[in-house]
């Protein structure tokens, strides 16, 4: 369980279901004792994520990109202590079993929400994994469901808000962009066709899956007690780590869209992921959470104009180091296709140190709101302070 959780428990806040009334213990003598139920101590306030790399701070390692081999890769990487990098620096514990629990993960870069931020969301994570066990709900990494671990920190904390991460991994993400970079370094051909007859088949369950995990969300607050006006939850939708092909600083051809930016794909590969998968999949979600009554944070501009390749920005150099206002803000794809191998695969195309404190601050401005969905996006030249809330 993440270190910042207390022993302390919370105040019960709705009475026990009557058949827990009538299970009272008898006497010795057979009868029935009208013992007061026991009162909790008040926990301290908590924020929760749950889901996702793209909320498990996945990539918060680096501050940009930079395409040298140099130890500390002209200061992006933020697990460099001078001589050697150490991940778990940046990731804790979690980076031993993937999960990849940044410490400047949106939880945890968020303020003003709650005294405790409690991450328990996972790299790799499907909605399965969000459900509880006796529903199904898988464990992952070597962690139990993580509805489960909900049902714990909700019992020592007070939970105010619950965030949500979720689908994309059932959809196939990671599938799509290995696709798409393989059509781009060997195939000589687009992905886009394929990929979306991919995703429009996984739609349904992947979309069901996320209902069902606001579900399970509902149902473990519910059995510890609280109110259903007494927290929010939140569903979140995802960026877009590449630009549209008009906004890319690199050419179609030869080899520097891999080689120097991480950005292998073909302009029409990348507009579709820009304006017809990130949005088809934000409105789906957006779908998900008026069914089910929660808020949603629309996320699919979040990166724009900060994407990898992006015109806008730029990789550092040692005479230019990395900056929150002229630095990428998403994690260049790194597997062997760029020179200079950094850091593992599985941190390619999320959201980086610069991006993950501005996701939190898009949910701070949203927790300020008493209600109602949102878009978060940001203003070109300023860092996570200039970012800002429209209706979604």
């Amino acid at each position: 369980m993440p270190e910042s959780w207390t022993r302390t428990t919370r105040a019960r806040r709705a009475a026990r279901p009557l058949a827990a009334l009538l299970a009272l213990p008898l006497t010795a003598t057979g009868l029935l004792t009208l013992a007061a139920p026991a009162q909790a101590v008040a926990g301290p306030t908590a924020v929760v994520t749950l889901g996702d790399s793209y909320i498990s701070g996945e990539a918060g390692r680096w501050m940009g990109n930079s395409d040298t081999t140099s130890g500390g890769h002209d200061g992006t990487d933020r697990a460099w202590n001078g001589s050697a990098a150490d991940p778990s620096t940046v990731y804790g514990t979690t980076y031993a079993s993937g999960c990849d629990r940044s410490d400047v993960a949106e939880a945890d870069s968020a303020t003003g929400i709650a005294q405790q931020s409690i991450n328990l969301a996972c790299s790799g994570a499907t909605t399965a994994n969000v459900f509880r066990a006796a529903d199904g709900g898988q464990s992952l990494k070597g962690e139990a469901p993580q509805a489960d671990q909900l049902a714990t920190a909700a019992a020592r904390n007070d939970v105010k808000l619950i965030t949500l991460s979720i689908g994309g991994n059932d959809l196939g993400f990671s599938d799509v962009i290995t696709t798409c970079a393989e059509d781009y370094l060997i195939w000589d051909s687009t992905c886009a066709d394929d990929q979306q007859s991919a995703i429009e088949a996984k739609m349904p369950a992947a979309m069901a899956g996320v209902g069902k995990a606001i579900d399970e969300i509902r149902a473990v607050m519910k059995g510890d007690g609280y109110a259903a006006g007494s927290y929010r939850i939140v569903l979140q939708s995802y960026p877009s780590p590449i630009p549209r092909s008009s906004e890319n600083r690199y050419p179609e051809s030869g080899w520097s869209r891999a080689s120097t930016g991480g950005c292998p794909f073909w302009n029409a590969d990348s507009d579709w992921a820009r304006d017809t998968m990130v949005p088809e999949v934000s409105d789906q979600l957006a779908a998900v959470a008026a069914a089910k009554g929660v808020q949603f944070l629309d996320l699919r501009d979040l990166l724009q104009g900060r994407e990898v390749c992006s015109t806008a920005t730029q990789q550092a150099t040692l005479d230019s180091p990395p900056s929150a206002t002229t630095s990428e803000w998403a994690r260049f794809v790194d597997s062997g296709f760029t020179s200079a191998a950094q850091g593992t695969t599985q941190e390619s195309m999320h959201p980086n140190y610069y991006a993950q404190l501005a996701l939190g601050r898009c949910l701070s401005l949203l927790r300020a709101q008493q209600g109602g969905n949102a878009a978060c996006r940001n203003t070109p030249g300023q860092d996570a302070s200039g970012m800002y809330l429209t209706g979604s």
